[in-house]
């Protein structure tokens, strides 16, 4: 297995197989739980800001441009963020809410407001409510950082429009599931509803929170827009 995989990508197909038929047909096309584990913290905060509501390759082009403006273009500290004037941060393409947004992110860290450190003793619930803190920061982006930045199994981001888009259709349902119903129905997924939900993104070939587009045995998908 890959080093760079989660732990679990063995063990969470066998149990959602198990324990769900539907999941198990979605496994069956899908094949492999390849979720890659992601060692950036600041940075893919930062990161999640910089790219809420923009599509994928506008994002992009202002994230590189941030992160030229600090020579020699590798990935600033904290600390020099928050030394960085805050008008170059707009000439880089941030709009004045999102360079506030990453300025109060940089200054968490910066005076051990957000301590990476303290969350492999934490459990989802407190890293979120630590990291939504942080303005710009919602629950949306701390799951997502939960599941492919920390490796965490059992994360059920009820409110995200693709994964319940996905449970609609896979089970043939007539509306989309809401959060009460997904949260019942995710007990049968646990403890693994992370590999649950990325198999679900998958069927329907959704771009992935970390920019990979989903893809399945048979077919390269279309690139979709980034939530």
């Amino acid at each position: 297995m890959a080093s760079n995989t989660v732990i679990y990508a063995r063990a969470a197909p066998i149990h959602l197989r198990r324990a769900d038929p539907v999941l198990a047909r979605i496994i069956g096309e899908i094949g492999p739980l390849r979720i890659s584990l992601r060692r950036e913290r600041f940075q893919a905060l930062v990161r999640a800001i910089i790219f809420q509501q923009l599509a994928g390759r506008a994002a992009q082009s202002i994230y590189e441009r941030f992160v030229a403006l600090f020579p020699p273009s590798r990935f600033p500290s904290p600390r020099q963020v928050l030394d960085m004037p805050p008008e170059r941060l707009l000439s880089a393409g941030l709009s004045r809410a999102k360079a506030t947004y990453v300025r109060d992110l940089a200054e968490h860290v910066a005076r051990g407001a957000l301590n990476f450190r303290r969350f492999a003793r934490m459990d989802d619930e407190e890293i979120i409510a630590e990291l939504t803190r942080v303005r710009g920061i919602g629950r949306w982006t701390a799951e997502m950082f939960l599941m492919f930045n920390l490796g965490r199994p059992d994360v059920l981001p009820v409110d995200d429009l693709g994964f319940r888009n996905a449970v609609r259709k896979a089970y043939g349902m007539r509306e989309r599931p809401g959060a009460r119903e997904l949260r019942e129905m995710g007990e049968r997924w646990r403890p693994y509803r992370s590999a649950a939900v990325w198999y679900f993104w998958q069927s329907l070939r959704i771009t992935l929170p970390d920019a990979t587009p989903a893809e399945t045995r048979a077919a390269r998908p279309k690139r979709a827009r980034t939530r």
